[in-house]
């Protein structure tokens, strides 16, 4: 099983999966063009795709969707609320496929469960993909860690996990107005470093081989800050052998689970 992530901000958020002969799009929040040029530049073809998942129906993580389809015409799986709002938007004549949050389904190779998780939207979700004995977490845009969601991703290999801001520089932070501060921080706004270390230390086992950290502000986080705290609660449990990196506005490289652990830093300009 490998990943790699096409963009991960307030400009857009996209995720690739793949293992088994079955490679699949976790949302699409940047411009149609920015995909294809992102997908071909790790060496995918657009028509090679199973499926595209979406996390909520928030534009930057559906900007591209619409114009995308043409291009790769592929089932859309979402649940019931995040495909009806989605189809307002006027994306016609795609196929949907329809689960409900804390569904296991089928899609290629991959065992997905779906857990609901808390954030401004109309029914957003996490999830985990299970192939052989490899299992990978994904969980962006949630306002707080719930105990469901903790269950969830116990035993992944793999974590894609949201620290969007550092509680200090948001609180210091002078472009925002206060009440979109609160929002930011609120149970259904976004997770901070603190409360995306506490969930990496919940959730550290020996078998933990790669945690990325997505959607960080470019006002209020910064590469270094979120990597040093999630690098204090991994060493806290006694894990401090996991794979560290951050994910921003660029294309990643390929991380595979498959690699022997070892220790790095990877930081984002």
């Amino acid at each position: 099983m490998r990943f790699a992530v096409l963009g991960s901000g307030s400009s857009g958020n996209s995720t690739v999966i793949e293992a088994g002969g079955t490679r699949l799009l976790v949302d699409a929040g940047l411009s149609a063009k920015q995909l294809v040029t992102r997908l071909k530049s790790i060496g995918l073809d657009p028509g090679s795709f199973h499926g595209i998942l979406l996390t909520h129906e928030h534009g930057d993580h559906i900007r591209g969707l619409r114009v995308l389809l043409k291009q790769m015409p592929v089932p859309i799986y979402a649940t019931a609320a995040t495909a009806r709002v989605v189809k307002d938007t006027g994306i016609e004549g795609a196929t949907w496929r329809v689960f409900d949050a804390g569904q296991p389904f089928r899609v290629g190779s991959f065992d997905i469960e779906a857990f609901a998780i808390q954030h401004d939207a109309v029914d957003p979700v996490g999830f985990v993909f299970h192939h052989e004995e490899h299992r990978f977490g994904l969980l962006s845009d949630a306002g707080f860690v719930t105990r469901g969601m903790v269950d969830r991703l116990r035993g992944v290999h793999g974590l894609f996990v949201e620290a969007n801001y550092d509680d200090h520089l948001l609180e210091m932070d002078t472009k925002r107005p206060w009440s979109t501060k609160q929002r930011i921080s609120s149970r259904h706004g976004h997770l901070s470093n603190a409360q995306a270390a506490a969930l990496v230390e919940e959730l550290a086992h020996p078998g933990l081989r790669r945690i990325v950290l997505g959607h960080l502000s470019q006002d209020c986080n910064h590469p270094d800050v979120a990597i040093s705290a999630i690098r204090g609660s991994l060493e806290k449990a006694g894990h401090g052998h996991v794979e560290l990196h951050c994910a921003c506005s660029e294309v990643s490289p390929w991380w595979s689970l498959r690699e022997e652990p070892r220790f790095s830093l990877e930081f984002c300009d």
